[in-house]
């Protein structure tokens, strides 16, 4: 059964609840089924914020959330080959490689790689216990309009499981494959609405890095959200990317929440190379002393893309150390939007926190919003932030010119080495490398030549 929701931004997803309710938990299992309702409920209460809640003053929910779209509540199997689909974006990382097609799991093949002993990847339905035990505890749905929505409706996600003390030297890289309905379904749906999960938990000591990649395999409209929950235990590590390259008629909502404790230490990437509407949440919160992040970011936007990273880290005790740094390159009439809070509660002593975000705007169209937010309670804190919105540097550009460069290599060169700072932070040397590589074709126009996913064949 494929159900289309209709007009009205909150109504139209009321009424598919009250409507599909038995449908969508009969194919869903009882972990995510248990805070279901109470989902509804949050989302029924609140509906979609408007912008002038601050941490969506930005963009626009209700307008995005408004249009007609096909959800899949049946769980019809949609046909794809995932490595035909994934064949031209980030290849050759050694990594052990999985795939979920548009919000499920996929099965039907065994991923390249030995996993250790005791480590989980897989669905969200084949592991009760651990689920039940971690499942929507970081993403309270009374706080986000957006996370009760992808609870209420949500019906398989992917668990990662690392236990204790064990450290997987291979990287994860998930694939995220957006595909629409065959033509032979019972009802053609071209407009397509997708909701993801993932659950991650590391035990103490626990290691592993996660790459996760979008990609829109048809040329629809997708709308996708997609939650984030990661437990990371006392001196574990957890090294997460998320890189997203679909296409003009996509829009994606994303939130992440990451709890650290004693001594753990989180790395997380946001790069954005090619979209249409990006909408990033990440709540982060301290909740054992000396653990430390890096969170970094690069979005490189054109045409009317929009792209709104809104980030929150919670020192919420002493001795811990955050570090965010996110740049943009924006042309023609794109659109970009930052907003970092740092929030050092009563009691967190010797809190360090750095937060930078650097922009530049190739046209007079280009526009980039920031808000760089410090709110501290403590007062014995090193912390600082700031901001910068401008132009490719006059003197620069004339000193390359006099020696022969072409202008437009000279300022395809300047914005290589202003996004690649950001690039050059990332621990996943492979990934690291692949990056530079596609940035540059990003900036040279090369990967909009493709049909469909929109890549470098």
């Amino acid at each position: 059964m494929i159900i289309m929701v209709t007009s009205g931004s909150e109504k139209q997803y009321i009424d598919l609840y009250e409507q599909a309710r038995q449908t969508i938990m009969d194919h869903a299992p009882e972990a995510m089924n248990a805070v279901r309702d109470e989902a509804f409920r949050d989302f029924t209460a609140s509906g979609f914020p408007t912008r002038k809640v601050e941490r969506y003053k930005y963009t626009d929910l209700q307008e995005l959330f408004a249009p007609d779209f096909g959800v899949n509540l049946s769980r019809l199997q949609i046909p794809v080959d995932p490595y035909e689909a994934f064949r031209c974006d980030v290849p050759n990382l050694s990594t052990s490689l999985y795939f979920v097609v548009n919000d499920m799991f996929y099965r039907d093949d065994k991923p390249k790689g030995h996993l250790p002993e005791g480590v989980i990847v897989g669905s969200l339905r084949d592991h009760a216990d651990l689920v039940a035990k971690y499942y929507s505890k970081l993403a309270k749905t009374s706080e986000d309009a957006v996370t009760a929505l992808n609870t209420m409706l949500a019906q398989d996600g992917m668990l990662v499981y690392v236990p204790k003390n064990v450290k997987v030297d291979r990287a994860i890289q998930v694939i995220n494959i957006l595909k629409a309905l065959p033509q032979n379904a019972q009802r053609v749906v071209t407009d397509l609405m997708v909701n993801r999960r993932v659950l991650i938990v590391l035990e103490e000591g626990a290691e592993i890095k996660m790459l996760f990649c979008d990609h829109a395999a048809d040329d629809h409209n997708f709308l996708a959200t997609q939650v984030i929950e990661a437990f990371v235990g006392e001196n574990a590590s957890l090294d997460l990317y998320c890189l997203e390259e679909t296409h003009a008629k996509n829009v994606r909502v994303s939130n992440v929440y990451i709890d650290q404790q004693r001594g753990s230490r989180v790395n997380h990437n946001v790069i954005t190379l090619h979209n249409g509407t990006t909408r990033n949440r990440l709540d982060l919160t301290f909740s054992g002393e000396g653990a430390e992040c890096q969170c970094y970011g690069c979005v490189i936007a054109d045409k009317q893309q929009h792209v709104d990273n809104n980030t929150l880290i919670v020192h919420k005790v002493p001795h811990c150390t955050s570090n965010e740094l996110y740049k943009y390159v924006l042309d023609d009439k794109a659109t970009g939007a930052f907003a970092g809070r740092v929030l050092v509660e009563h009691g967190a002593q010797k809190t360090s926190s750095q937060m930078t975000n650097q922009n530049l705007t190739a046209t007079r169209e280009a526009r980039m919003y920031t808000q760089p937010m410090l709110e501290i309670y403590a007062d014995d804190v090193k912390c600082a932030h700031g901001s910068t919105v401008g132009q490719l540097n006059d003197a620069a550009l004339f000193y390359m010119r006099q020696r022969g460069i072409s202008l437009d290599e000279a300022k395809l060169l300047l914005q290589n080495a202003f996004i690649n700072e950001v690039i050059d932070h990332m621990q996943l040397e492979p990934l690291r490398d692949r990056l530079h590589y596609l940035v540059e074709k990003r900036f040279r126009g090369e990967l909009n030549k493709c049909e469909g996913c929109k890549l470098c064949k």
